[in-house]
């Protein structure tokens, strides 16, 4: 199995996560295996010198690092995530910190913002012809410990899918799997 994702907390590195660029750049890597700055600026519809720029700030703040068994040559910079599974933001712990809440509110905006273009992008009508769109939507009974091992082994699967499917094919495309798991809004455990 993958190394575990590690906790973010650092006020810096979360603010080099929080790019939208960054992010992808993040997810291209993910998906695809190690990558040169110009592989990803094709990738990304992106100039080269902006990818670039993206990943030396990746890199300064430990969230990718070069992979030079992957080079060409000496002067070959290719790069891959520091962690194969990514890493986990604890908003706990940024609250804890002095200014946290302003970096929680902050990150909690941008993943609104992202899931909301996530949904509206899957649930419209512009459709392309080589791509394969779902949406679920299933309700399910769960102790606490149940989702958390729900989530665990969907987490798994994802991985698994990942590693099997690594590589940079004609045939394939980056796709974003965004999962949400939690007790249903409004709807609480009935009172014994």
């Amino acid at each position: 199995m993958p190394d575990s994702p590690s906790n973010v907390s650092d006020p810096k590195v979360l603010r080099a996560l929080a790019h939208g660029v960054r992010s992808r750049i993040l997810a291209e890597l993910s998906a695809v295996g190690p990558m040169r700055a110009a592989d990803l600026a094709v990738a990304l519809e992106i100039p080269a010198n902006q990818a670039s720029f993206h990943l030396r700030t990746l890199a300064k703040y430990g969230l990718i690092v070069e992979a030079p068994e992957e080079a060409r040559d000496g002067r070959d910079r290719v790069w891959k995530p520091a962690l194969e599974r990514g890493v986990n933001i604890s908003l706990k712990e940024i609250e804890a910190a002095p200014g946290g809440d302003a970096v929680s509110a902050f990150l909690r905006k941008d993943v609104r913002q992202r899931a909301h273009e996530a949904v509206d992008s899957a649930t419209g009508t512009n459709r392309e012809e080589d791509t394969h769109i779902s949406v679920s939507d299933i309700a399910l009974r769960l102790t606490k410990d149940e989702a958390a091992k729900l989530s665990l082994e969907l987490t798994d699967l994802a991985d698994e899918w990942r590693e099997r499917t690594k590589g940079r094919g004609t045939d394939r495309r980056t796709y974003a799997l965004l999962q949400i798991l939690q007790p249903h809004p409004g709807v609480h455990p009935e009172a014994d």
